[in-house]
């Protein structure tokens, strides 16, 4: 007859799970908002589980987006960082090129918004809400201007610094 092995403390199941941490951000809305829903700070609409631009409807809850509260706190996830004596010499045709990249992408992103624009020491620093606009905007000043464009994404933060330079 077979002895049945009795399992001991030591063998069988493991107990020490490796358990993948959740992202904490927290500007991320958790759950599912009443819908619909204005922001109070930019009057964007959250209808069918997004945010777009529309006229609210009468009775519609109001809160503050996460790009609204993301400009308050001064906490960016992008920043375009353009540098170079190129951006001196054409400075309204490189800030109409970052304005109207920004523009196109607001009209369909609410969330993807420009929070400021500085002069620093390293050279014109952007900004940005979200981690799709630094892309695009340094996108658009390689087409127009060519230069060099260098991207650097952590995704541990979901952050993005983009370089452009001319």
């Amino acid at each position: 007859m077979a002895a049945k092995a009795k399992a001991t403390a030591r063998q069988g199941v493991r107990r020490d799970r490796n358990l993948k941490e959740h992202r904490h951000d927290s500007y991320r809305l958790f759950g599912k908002l009443k819908e619909p829903t204005v922001c109070s700070g930019c009057g964007a609409l959250f209808h069918k589980g997004r945010w777009t631009w529309g006229a609210a409807p009468k009775g519609a809850a109001t809160t503050t987006c996460p790009a609204c509260h993301r400009m308050h706190d001064k906490y960016p996830m992008g920043l375009v960082t353009i540098a170079g004596s190129f951006k001196e010499k054409q400075h309204e045709q490189v800030m109409g090129v970052i304005h109207n990249a920004a523009a196109q992408e607001k009209k369909e992103h609410p969330l993807s918004r420009i929070m400021a624009v500085e002069r620093r020491p390293e050279g014109l620093v952007i900004s940005t809400t979200d981690t799709h606009l630094p892309r695009r905007i340094g996108e658009a000043l390689k087409h127009a201007y060519r230069g060099e464009l260098e991207y650097h994404y952590d995704q541990e933060e979901e952050f993005i610094r983009v370089n452009w330079t001319r």
